[in-house]
């Protein structure tokens, strides 16, 4: 992680909306995962305020395709799209990646799972991982030349602050030998979250790919904690109680995911991690804020690309 850390006007409570004030994106095409509810959603609205045209990918059309009604703008040039994508299931991301025509200026990788009960999908994977990062891993590979064709894209990897609680298992990714913990199996999404940008941001600079992961904060009202029960089982930062770090309104928590996708301010930033609008510092023990050192490490951001490579040709094959 660089020593001069990337600063911007904007904070924890910067809206979305304000990010972009005054800022016109017309005629970028952008995706944002998971669009149809919480802050992918508010994501997509600004991102289309601003005059871009967004796709929404959802894994239930009928309803997304009225969220795109929904948040497209009243005037203007922006437009809001729906389209079929299951991130867990590799042939709905094929076919998606398949289906998409043209440059590809902004991707943004929102969708998510968070703290679910032990589920595999058909190719035997713990589904957090398979959906948080291998479904994102091989929509944004697979989208490599729309992105290249754009000639200056961003992809914008939402993570959390979970990932400090815990590295990705090399040894056992998909709970095979370790018994499964769900809170254990979510961080190491997150953790992969960041490791992806790391390795993407050093693999693809030459193609004008900028990509960075972020910690949107803790928000309310959104359909990402439907797993959490008894929060006294949770890890110290989704605790609702804790006052370490104030939660987020959705119009509040899809800031730094706005600024990533589209804001000047960080024209060409690549390979880092962002929380409230401004670049993180390392994590120190008992702060849940900061970016851990295991998240940023690039022998296991290299070591993660090519097994989630690997696990994909196995997916391929037997598909």
């Amino acid at each position: 992680m660089a020593d001069n850390l990337i600063t911007t006007p904007f904070g924890a409570q910067t809206t979305a909306a304000e990010v972009l004030a005054g800022i016109d994106i017309v005629g970028r095409r952008v995706i944002v995962t998971g669009g149809a509810s919480g802050i992918g959603r508010e994501t997509a609205r600004v991102l289309a305020a601003a005059g871009a045209e967004v796709t929404i990918g959802v894994r239930g059309l009928a309803a997304g395709s009225q969220v795109a009604k929904e948040i497209a703008p009243a005037s203007g040039p922006g437009t809001v799209h729906a389209a079929m994508l299951d991130l867990a299931d590799q042939a709905s991301v094929r076919s998606f990646v398949e289906a998409w025509q043209g440059p590809l200026h902004v991707l943004v990788l929102n969708a998510g799972v968070m703290a679910s009960p032990l589920e595999r999908t058909k190719e035997g994977w713990e589904m957090q991982f398979a959906t948080n990062h291998l479904g994102h891993f091989a929509l944004t590979t697979g989208l490599h030349s729309a992105l290249t064709a754009a000639h200056g894209a961003r992809v914008v990897a939402v993570s959390s602050v979970g990932h400090v609680n815990g590295d990705v298992l090399f040894d056992d990714i998909n709970f095979q030998q370790h018994p499964y913990d769900p809170w254990a199996a979510y961080s190491q999404s997150k953790t992969a979250n960041v490791l992806f940008a790391v390795e993407a941001g050093r693999r693809w600079a030459s193609d004008l790919i900028a990509i960075n992961a972020l910690n949107p904060g803790r928000i309310t009202s959104t359909r990402l904690g439907r797993h959490i029960g008894d929060v006294s089982n949770s890890p110290a930062s989704f605790d609702p109680t804790s006052t370490d770090v104030s939660w987020k309104n959705i119009e509040q928590g899809a800031a730094t995911s706005v600024l990533l996708a589209a804001s000047p301010l960080v024209e060409d930033v690549t390979g880092r991690y962002f929380e409230d609008c401004n670049e993180a510092g390392p994590h120190r023990l008992g702060v849940r804020r900061g970016v851990a050192a295991h998240a940023v490490d690039p022998h296991n951001a290299g070591r993660l690309w090519q097994i989630s490579l690997d696990m994909l040709a196995t997916a391929t094959t037997t598909a």
